[in-house]
């Protein structure tokens, strides 16, 4: 087992399982049991972790059975399906839903922080983990760069986020926000750890609730979601698949044989490219559009307008 989904199914024992049931025999812990506890943790905005949960007890009671323990197991009885069902990886938002969202986030109760951590990660499509464990160290405002640490990245290589002037203006709110962590996302419990990664999650559930409740066209999204958009849009637009893929940090992570060996990093061009998707975002905000210039030619592009509703 790697070591990162080691100290993921660790932390879902220490902080859920063993809460609830510590101090039980096997044989007393029962589905129904099982069932409310998964519960809870997707009702906090965390269903793959309640997934997971599932998974950690069936393999406990599978493991003591097969060391001659004689119990039934719980989690026979809870199936996936009742716990959580997980929409396709291929959601994408479009230019309408991207202001729907922007406007719906002002109206659930939410922290300002976790808007400006969502609209950030739309705007830089860095992963949810990796903004959620960044630290104030890793930004330099004067240069507007980012830099991920290898230590933090899926890839094993450090990454640098250019940072638009929108997204520069959140993370000094951010800062403030921050009121002397370390963490750009502190947790609201404790300046010295970072904010649950749940926290997001429960957002976007709620952004779409609201919008469903209110008949606006917004369907549920993740926050995996915003980052697969951001791609997705600028490949439309027309923008270099080199710059796209580099800026998602995926060069050097076997997709293609190409992605092996193009190690350029683009930095001037990735720059350029993400100030000018927080153009196009800003404009599809107030319902309008932005013709991005993709430094490739002088070819007219369409201009993609989010329809006021």
């Amino acid at each position: 087992m790697a070591d990162t989904r080691r100290s993921v199914r660790r932390g879902i024992v220490v902080r859920d399982i063993l809460p609830a049931f510590k101090g039980r025999l096997l044989c007393e812990v029962t589905a129904d049991d099982l069932r409310a506890l998964c519960m809870r943790v997707k009702e906090r905005g965390a269903p793959a972790t309640a997934v997971q949960l599932r998974d950690i007890i069936k393999q406990i009671y599978a493991d003591a059975n097969l060391h001659g323990e004689k119990v039934e197991n719980p989690a026979d009885d809870v199936g996936i399906a009742s716990i959580a069902t997980f929409v396709p990886k291929d959601r994408v938002l479009s230019p309408l839903e991207i202001r729907l969202m922007h406007r719906q986030l002002e109206q659930v109760a939410t922290y300002p922080t976790i808007r400006l951590a969502l609209r950030l990660i739309l705007l830089t499509m860095v992963r949810k983990s990796e903004l959620i464990e960044a630290t104030w160290d890793e930004v330099d405002f004067e240069a507007a760069v980012w830099t991920i640490p290898k230590s933090r990245m899926k890839a094993r290589r450090a990454h640098n986020v250019y940072l638009s002037r929108r997204s520069i203006d959140i993370m000094v709110a951010l800062h403030t926000g921050a009121a002397g962590s370390r963490y750009v996302l502190p947790s609201r419990y404790s300046a010295d750890r970072c904010m649950s990664e749940a926290t997001l999650n429960r957002v976007t559930q709620l952004v779409a609730e609201r919008a469903k409740t209110t008949g606006l066209p917004l369907e549920p999204f993740t926050v995996h979601d915003l980052r697969r958009t951001g791609s997705t849009l600028l490949n439309e637009a027309g923008f270099n698949g080199d710059w796209i893929e580099r800026s998602l940090a995926h060069g050097g992570e076997g997709r293609s044989s190409r992605a092996v060996y193009n190690k350029a990093e683009y930095a001037v061009q990735r720059r350029h490219m993400l100030q000018e998707w927080a153009d196009m975002v800003d404009a599809w905000v107030q319902g309008s559009g932005h013709r991005p210039n993709l430094l490739l030619s002088d070819m007219a592009m369409p201009t993609v307008i989010a329809r006021a509703l």
